[in-house]
């Protein structure tokens, strides 16, 4: 029975190392999914294992269901109240921001790699997705309550990204190919975008009506929380292949069928949380840890320095970019801007999206690999240890709730129903009168906000600050008042 005990002691033994070393790292910062992915260099052909892998499509297979999986999880945790306010600034930045990005990240690539213009676009377009896996572990972990349009947004972003990140590595990749030209492929590539998007969505959603209308069924017929998590899996891979076969996003697909499944079947949702989120972690950790073993680090020397220059590119130009020019239209703040602009994590999915040129032949495709492994861990060393630390920095964190000296110095020292008109508060304050003192506190705010208000949001009226304390179903109830003369004093 060696044959059997052998590897499968192997494979336990680096998962359990893997996981108690995440475990003490996370608490200093350090990114639980990036020790995944060294345990798998280690284990791997340079490292003390000497273990040689090299199975491009077994990894690519296995990255394809870890997503799955991840993105389904993320689904089914996405409140439909969340959904629909990160929605707008999500399809945004998961459409025209990846298109900046994957385009300043082309233009690195030219520059510091010497890269032609064809590879170069397909090394930005490998690049220029966030990874759900990424965003959702590391805003979990992190240690800080975010506002519900930050966190709505990045998380969503992250789930509806990865579509646009595959079209766009496909057509670049059709481009490389031998008699290809941009002219004669344009045609091409707008059926498959259509394809990706309409099929992703379609399946996604059908789907999700049909297995919601299913476990509101099944769950009243003594099913357990694990016998509906395997279901819900099953299910959502089954969708996800669908849409796959169909031409269209199978990412798109699983991410919508989870939260169409979270909204129209809440109850039968709600017990097998802990066991998708433990599928999610598995799925996590054994896709980053076979990318680790698929990776040489001696091979990554030459292309080092032109992969470090190109990520910092992304990371302090790039990315920046594209979110100013998605958000700024949408009143979002620069504090806002800033956060989400430095949560543009960097994980699977681009060194799975990698092996795409490696299984197709392409010129240069083995540099866009090694630059691509590069990109993600200074990603998630630069990015992914200091989430907390910046969300504090940039005042975009909402206090704990039993944290009071924290949530006055948020919320201030005051508290008013919105209902009140906006002029009694202000004459009683000494504050300058708004344009039409006779309407809600609440309504006033929501009208120089711009934007859908959410808890922590904030209007300054001369001397004072009114923050928004509590929303629903869209409207402001509870608002704080800070007043900066009393600060002073």
């Amino acid at each position: 029975m060696d044959f059997v005990n052998l590897p499968l002691f192997a494979a336990a033994a680096l998962v359990f190392a893997s996981v108690l070393t995440g475990l003490f790292s996370a608490r200093i910062g350090f990114s639980f999914l990036l020790v995944f992915l060294v345990a798998g260099m280690l284990a791997g052909e340079d490292g003390p294992g000497r273990y040689l892998f090299d199975d491009y499509r077994l990894a690519f297979w296995v990255g394809n269901l870890a997503l799955a999986v991840i993105l389904l999880d993320g689904g089914l945790r996405t409140a439909w109240a969340t959904f629909r306010t990160g929605l707008r600034p999500a399809s945004l930045l998961a459409s025209l921001g990846v298109l900046v990005c994957a385009g300043v990240t082309a233009l690195a690539g030219m520059w510091a790699a010497g890269l032609d213009w064809r590879t170069a676009l397909l090394l930005g377009a490998i690049v220029g997705s966030t990874d759900a896996a990424a965003v959702f572990g590391l805003l979990n972990r992190s240690g800080v309550t975010l506002n519900e349009r930050i966190g709505a947004t990045l998380e969503i972003e992250s789930g509806v990204n990865d579509p646009m990140a595959v079209y766009l590595t496909l057509a670049f990749i059709a481009l490389l190919m031998p008699g290809a030209s941009a002219h004669s492929a344009a045609g091409a590539f707008a059926m498959a975008f259509v394809q990706q998007f309409g099929w992703g969505a379609l399946a996604g959603v059908l789907g999700g009506f049909a297995m919601a209308g299913l476990l509101n069924r099944v769950a009243s017929r003594d099913a357990g929380g694990g016998v509906l998590a395997l279901l819900i899996g099953a299910g959502g891979l089954l969708i996800f292949a669908t849409a796959g076969m169909l031409g269209g996003s199978g990412f798109l697909a699983v991410y919508l069928f989870g939260i169409i499944l979270a909204r129209r079947a809440a109850r039968a949702v709600k017990p097998t949380l802990a066991a998708m989120d433990g599928y999610a972690w598995l799925a996590q950790a054994g896709m980053f840890l076979l990318l680790g073993l698929l990776v040489t680090p001696s091979d990554l020397l030459d292309s080092l320095l032109p992969a470090v220059a190109v990520s910092l590119t992304l990371i302090f130009i790039a990315r920046p970019l594209a979110v100013w020019v998605c958000l700024r239209p949408l009143h979002f703040s620069t504090r806002e801007i800033g956060f989400i602009a430095w949560v543009g994590l960097r994980g699977a999915v681009p060194i799975v999206l990698a092996l795409f040129p490696l299984m197709a032949g392409t010129p240069k495709a083995a540099l866009l690999f090694n630059m691509a492994f590069v990109v993600v861990v200074t990603s998630l060393l630069i990015q992914g240890t200091t989430i907390g630390l910046v969300a504090r920095r940039l005042g975009v964190a909402l206090p704990d709730a039993d944290d009071e000296p924290a949530r006055r110095a948020v919320f201030g020292d005051f508290e008013f129903d919105a209902g009140l008109p906006v002029g009694r508060i202000c004459d009683f304050y000494a504050l300058p009168l708004p344009t039409t003192p006779e309407v809600a506190l609440g309504d006033w705010m929501a009208e120089e906000l711009l934007r859908p208000p959410v808890a922590g949001d904030t209007v300054e009226l001369g001397s004072a600050a009114f923050v928004v304390r509590t929303v629903e179903s869209g409207r402001i109830t509870r608002v704080g008042l800070s007043l900066q003369d009393s600060e002073a004093a």
